[in-house]
């Protein structure tokens, strides 16, 4: 292996570590991270790697694997079930954007078929891009991810047929060679036609009936190294498949994916694949940012930030404009047109082979590719405009329901009665014991009240409610809330204003428990505690030790840990002495637990 291979490795894996924690942690993102690594080791920055498009050419690999496993998460049934979205919105996106654009080149006074390619190729969004955003934010489930999936799944089938007609837009005659030239670029139209249906039907049933064959076979040899191989050959052999009758290798994998996502190796598919996806998606972003030309910024500043912002605005307000038409409450819609308003990896691709039938010049194609680029490195900014103004403004608009009247006041008051809660307040209903439930999430209200239980929608952290349900005659108040925080605002007040109230409250962790110590509350209960401990006590039990001897240390350890709890309250703040006192702990319990059962029990 040479040293230059060695040395180009460490500086993409080098400048991915540094640079995308540091964007990570002013809430950047990662891809603006790797853009900004790109830059610095590529040709404009430190010069460490000097021919950023061969990596390019590597590292779309990513964009098709992403897709790929895309389609291992989508059955059939939920493509069928956004067939609306991805035909109709997607069809009229790529429409309305290619038309919008070619109209406005026009006008500049370019040729209608130059107009006509540079359209087609802008109407095109990053489905690198947008899809790391949607997944890093957990969006896929919500209408705004659902959308943009309908809207770039219909892009990438839209480039097989504008490959297709770009050679039509020539001026003259030229012989094209490269990126998009296939095996059946010589037969007649009807002929590739059947080809192309042949070769994705071959695909399709070669997933559904072949595959399991496949991998049951590889299982079977119980080396993992070998699924993964194999998994990474499927995914390679699809791309070269499809790049041979000139299909986009990303919708190949995708349709790939899309059959296996009934298959019982789906998971362990997708647990293979899934570094390679995120390095080489890290690696394709580096090179995106690699390649921007910052000499042809430097000569024309004014037109490509002009033009940037210009594409995207006409992109965002197509975009909102059809979100409307197809229904979208606002709040989704707005992040919708953000998110969607860049260019794509694709263009790159389209502006390479307009370049070469002599439909854009060579200045052109650069020029376009860092318009491009700029696109990308914009759009976690407008994310990030999205996620702190326009988010907060419409979260404030929604209906809020009214808190309800407590009609119902009894000795012991419960707040939250989620997963922690539930099992407590159960226990004490199904001993006839009487609670007055106040619970802020109104689902969990309905939920409760379907299975017979009684409980009001309030908000326990406040002091009206608190009185509303009782807290001045109450004996107890048990809170069992999630957030640490909620839970010790509703501890300090009822402690203020309630003093005669008995307070039993949930702990996240230690830091929370001394949070509630120095309040004063006695009762205090770490909700996962019990459970890990009942746990370790059966994985014990399981590795062959009695059942009775088990019984007898888990008793003990729970003493030690809840007298050790109490004890380090003293100096818990005290970080020198809290390591050194739970050093010691720690050597006591073990020799505590070492000891004869026998001695223990006594």
């Amino acid at each position: 292996m040479s040293n230059i291979l060695l040395l180009n490795i460490f500086a993409f894996l080098a400048a991915a570590c540094i640079v995308v924690p540091l964007t990570s942690r002013f809430k950047l993102g990662s891809v603006l991270g790797y853009l900004v690594a790109g830059i610095v080791i590529g040709p404009f920055g430190l010069g460490l790697i000097k021919d950023p498009e061969k990596i390019m050419h590597f590292a779309e690999f990513g964009v098709v694997m992403m897709l790929f496993l895309i389609g291992l998460e989508l059955e059939p049934p939920v493509l069928w079930r956004l067939r609306k979205s991805i035909i109709g919105l997607g069809g009229l996106q790529v429409l309305l954007t290619t038309l919008v654009f070619m109209l406005l080149a026009i006008s500049l006074g370019y040729s209608w078929q130059m107009s006509l390619a540079v359209g087609m190729a802008l109407s095109m969004s990053s489905t690198a891009l947008v899809f790391q955003i949607i997944e890093e934010k957990n969006l896929m489930k919500t209408p705004l991810g659902e959308n943009a999936f309908s809207v770039l799944l219909f892009q990438d089938i839209a480039v097989i047929p504008i490959l297709v007609v770009l050679p039509f837009l020539a001026l003259s005659p030229v012989e094209t060679h490269g990126h998009h030239e296939s095996i059946i670029s010589g037969l007649s139209g009807w002929m590739k036609s059947l080809v192309i249906v042949l070769v994705i039907s071959g695909v399709i049933l070669g997933g559904k009936y072949f595959s399991r064959s496949l991998f049951r076979l590889v299982a079977k040899t119980n080396l993992r190294e070998i699924f993964t191989a194999t998994s990474l050959a499927l995914v390679v052999g699809i791309t070269l498949l499809m790049q041979m009758v000139g299909i986009s290798p990303a919708l190949g994998a995708f349709v790939a994916g899309v059959t296996l996502a009934n298959s019982e190796y789906r998971r362990t598919i997708e647990t293979d694949i899934e570094p390679f996806k995120g390095l080489l998606l890290g690696l394709f972003f580096i090179s995106v940012g690699m390649g921007m030309d910052f000499n042809l910024f430097f000569k024309h500043p004014i037109n490509l930030v002009g033009v940037v912002f210009l594409i995207v605005l006409i992109k965002a307000l197509i975009l909102f404009g059809l979100g409307k038409l197809f229904k979208l409450r606002m709040l989704h819609n707005s992040g919708f047109a953000f998110l969607m308003s860049q260019v794509g990896e694709f263009a790159f691709v389209l502006f390479q082979v307009a370049g070469g039938l002599k439909l854009l010049n060579q200045e052109q194609v650069k020029f376009l590719n860092f318009v491009v680029a700029l696109s990308f490195a914009l759009t976690p900014f407008l994310m990030i405009i999205y996620n702190k103004f326009i988010v907060p403004r419409f979260m404030s608009q929604l209906p809020q329901r009214d808190f309800d009247t407590i009609e119902q006041k009894h000795p012991i008051i419960m707040a939250g009665f989620g997963r922690f809660g539930q099992v407590v307040g159960r226990f004490l209903m199904g001993q006839g014991v009487k609670l007055t439930v106040l619970e802020n999430n109104p689902d969990q209200i309905e939920l409760l009240r379907k299975f017979g239980f009684k409980g009001y929608f309030g908000d326990a952290s406040r002091l009206d409610l608190l009185r509303g349900a009782g807290a001045a005659k109450a004996e107890m108040l048990i809170i069992a809330v999630d957030d640490p925080d909620t839970c010790l605002t509703i501890a300090r007040i009822a402690v203020e204003e309630f003093p005669n109230l008995k307070i039993c409250a949930r702990a996240r962790n230690r830091r929370h428990a001394y949070e509630l110590h120095k309040l004063g509350i006695k009762c205090i209960k770490r909700e996962t505690f019990d459970s890990s401990l009942t746990m370790a006590k059966q994985i014990m039990i399981f590795l062959g030790k009695k059942e009775s001897d088990m019984e007898a240390k888990a008793k003990q350890f729970m003493l030690h840990d809840e007298a050790t709890l109490k004890k380090s309250f003293e100096f818990f703040d005290n970080e020198p002495e809290m390591v050194n006192f739970s050093r010691l702990r720690r050597e006591e319990l073990e020799k505590i637990l070492q000891e004869d059962v026998q001695e223990t029990r006594v």
